[in-house]
């Protein structure tokens, strides 16, 4: 039993490496993709807003697909999908390419559902422990693809597509690990328990935990969005402004490695998440108005509140669920609402920078974000769990 434990810790961390690589690729390739395919920059500017817009959208089928194969089922079906849409990006055309980023943006919403209720279940007391360690191999997916994905095309001669097809490679390592956990999807079938949906909808709990999940992601995206454009108009060369993001990102994975040791045994993550926030907030505020020599500074505690506040927002959903079954509905809900609210910032902040010429609007946006962050976090953070009103034990998750 404890080897299969560690397999499946592997398993986990070997998928977390897939989920977000084929997001910031293709972001570093957006030019090269552009100036091929002839795309229009109102075209090209859907490429990194669409894949948002699937995770919310996607996140919905993820409890149904679940409750017929189970977990492990689930994981079966995103893997297969992940090869065919990142294969289908590289394709020949714009319909090629925007065919293969849903298909990807479907197999990534569907595992980021499915994840936190297979944690809940595998490790029940050690559910921000292993939340952490799947989310900090996310967040190395996501810096190690931002980075290397550019040197990769030009090592391949210029062809952007080289890049996506090597992450559809890796995805086929990745199920390679999975095959042995597969086997048990025939049998693992899920029965429809944890309440009907209608009742989640009902419980202010749920719509706490999903506010927390989205009003972070909303400033994640914007981060990923704006961080550059936001550094090179305060004066930032183009190469370090990008470079101020990666950092920034790789710091990320720090605030999620100590999680653990910041959330220690509690039950109650109320004073954890407004800190977070605070942190967060901080870290915008120097980004925005700290001279430009602080910008490196502002970008590592911004990283550290952002990879902190995704572990905790990811723990919170399998501590705030009574089972597995529960966990799996309501990180449907917190991801499908979630990230649909987080795909607005982008464009929020946008469009205010278009209409003011500058960037105070969009600060003060993201401050009143954090602010409402920390209202949704005193909600979900409370030691209960949905539809249960006694208090939670404190417990390793």
């Amino acid at each position: 039993m404890r080897t299969r434990a560690v397999w499946l810790l592997v398993a986990i961390a070997a998928l977390a490496l897939n989920l977000r690589p084929p997001f910031t690729a293709a972001g570093a390739l957006l030019p090269d993709i552009a100036a091929d395919l002839r795309l229009s920059p109102g075209v090209a500017g859907l490429l990194p807003t669409l894949p948002v817009i699937c995770l919310g959208v996607f996140a919905l089928t993820a409890t149904s697909i679940r409750r017929r194969w189970g977990d492990e089922g689930v994981v079966a079906v995103c893997l297969p999908l992940l090869v065919v849409g990142s294969l289908l990006r590289s394709g020949p055309n714009t319909a090629t390419l925007f065919g293969g980023t849903i298909a990807v943006g479907a197999a990534v919403g569907i595992a980021n559902v499915t994840l936190p209720a297979l944690i809940k279940r595998e490790f029940p007391g050690n559910v921000t422990l292993v939340t952490s360690v799947y989310t900090v191999f996310l967040t190395l997916g996501s810096s190690l693809a931002a980075a290397l994905a550019v040197p990769l095309m030009s090592a391949a001669g210029g062809s952007w597509r080289t890049p996506l097809i090597a992450l559809a490679a890796v995805a086929l390592l990745t199920g390679l690990v999975w095959l042995p956990l597969l086997r048990r999807a025939a049998r693992a079938a899920v029965p429809g328990s944890g309440g009907p949906a209608a009742r989640l909808l009902r419980s202010p709990l749920a719509w706490q935990v999903t506010a927390f999940m989205g009003l972070q992601s909303l400033l994640a995206y914007v981060v990923f969005g704006w961080l550059p454009t936001i550094a090179q108009d305060r004066g930032m060369a183009a190469t370090e402004a990008g470079l101020v993001l990666s950092v920034s990102t790789l710091v990320q994975a720090l605030g999620a490695m100590t999680l653990p040791l910041l959330a220690g045994r509690r039950s109650d993550q109320r004073v954890l998440g407004v800190s977070l926030l605070g942190v967060s907030a901080l870290g915008l505020l120097g980004v925005f108005l700290a001279p430009l020599s602080w910008m490196w500074g502002a970008a590592v505690v911004l990283g550290f509140g952002m990879g902190a506040l995704f572990g905790l927002a990811l723990s919170v959903i399998g501590m705030r669920a009574a089972d597995a079954a529960v966990a799996s509905r309501l990180s449907a809900m917190a991801q499908a609402v979630g990230y649909l609210l987080a795909a607005t910032g982008p464009l929020l902040v946008g469009l205010l920078h278009q209409l003011s010429g500058g960037w105070a609007l969009s600060m003060w946006l993201l401050l009143a974000v954090c602010l409402c962050g920390a209202l949704a976090a005193l909600g979900a953070g409370r030691p209960l769990r949905v539809g249960v009103e006694e208090p939670v034990r404190p417990s390793a998750g």
